[in-house]
């Protein structure tokens, strides 16, 4: 039922994710990527501040969701300035915030280290999707990362499933296998080759091309043990129940997350 579940949600999102992506404007697309960044950072927020911590303050709540309003703002401007300012004032506004609401509070630093963490691995993350969307081509490199990182998911699932022997983090994730990570990557090098031709009808920035392929499919998996190890650090089994089937939009973009500044970094230094 849950992978039935996982499909149908599929279908139904990934063709309103496509139309904004080709033929929606810069707005609709920062709309789009706030409100992914808006409904992560919940989620995040609830991991990280575990039952024992109490719940998440309303005031800390309000100042992350601010600060990815703003940094996805200043991505759709192509601002590096303004979006540092806003990494800043994050931070500054946290400090006084938490310095005064927990001032006797023996982790309060961690509180602090906690959200901003939460910032840079969720919004800031994001925001990389904007400049790519934005960029030459961008369209096109956007669709060919997400077929990367789906592929990827998709190839690491089912190898794992019917060749998986052994345990790639047991204590982290003790379903994933090595023959499934070994097989996520090999389809999606192969995925990022064939995408590259179809898009760009160019071999040789294919094969320029193939190494990020190899890279994206690592970071990806890394950032799903790295969400995992989140939540079974706080005892959680998903993050949400956003989206049926996949869980909450974490669960759905964890990978994501690390994959898009590695896509950007690397168009920025080889292609």
């Amino acid at each position: 039922m849950q992978h039935a579940q996982r499909w149908i949600t599929t279908i139904i999102l990934a063709p309103l994710i496509l139309w904004i992506l080709i033929k929606g404007t810069p707005v609709l697309l920062a709309a789009l990527v706030f409100t992914v960044a808006a409904c992560a950072i919940r989620e995040y927020l609830r991991i990280i501040f575990s039952q024992k911590d109490g719940p998440v303050s309303l005031a800390i709540k309000i100042i992350s969701y601010i600060t990815c309003l703003f940094l996805v703002a200043g991505a759709g401007t192509g601002s590096w300035q303004f979006m540092f300012l806003v990494l800043a004032l994050n931070f500054i506004f946290l400090s006084v915030f938490v310095l005064f609401r927990f001032a006797s509070h023996t982790h309060v630093f961690d509180i602090i280290a906690r959200q901003v963490l939460g910032i840079v691995y969720i919004p800031l993350s994001l925001s990389f999707l904007v400049f790519l969307r934005n960029a030459p081509d961008g369209v096109f490199w956007v669709l060919w990362l997400l077929i990367v990182c789906f592929i990827n998911d998709t190839g690491a699932f089912y190898t794992g499933s019917y060749l998986g022997k052994h345990k790639l983090s047991p204590h982290i994730s003790p379903n994933k296998t090595i023959e499934g990570s070994l097989g996520g990557i090999a389809a999606a090098m192969i995925a990022g080759v064939v995408g590259i031709v179809i898009f760009f009808g160019r071999v040789d920035l294919a094969l320029v091309m193939l190494p990020c392929s190899f890279f994206i499919a690592v970071a990806g998996q890394i950032g799903d043990l790295f969400e995992s190890a989140l939540k079974r650090a706080s005892g959680i089994k998903d993050s949400g129940r956003i989206l049926p089937g996949h869980g909450g939009m974490l669960d759905r973009i964890d990978g994501l997350l690390l994959a898009i500044p590695v896509l950007y970094g690397y168009l920025m230094v080889a292609a």
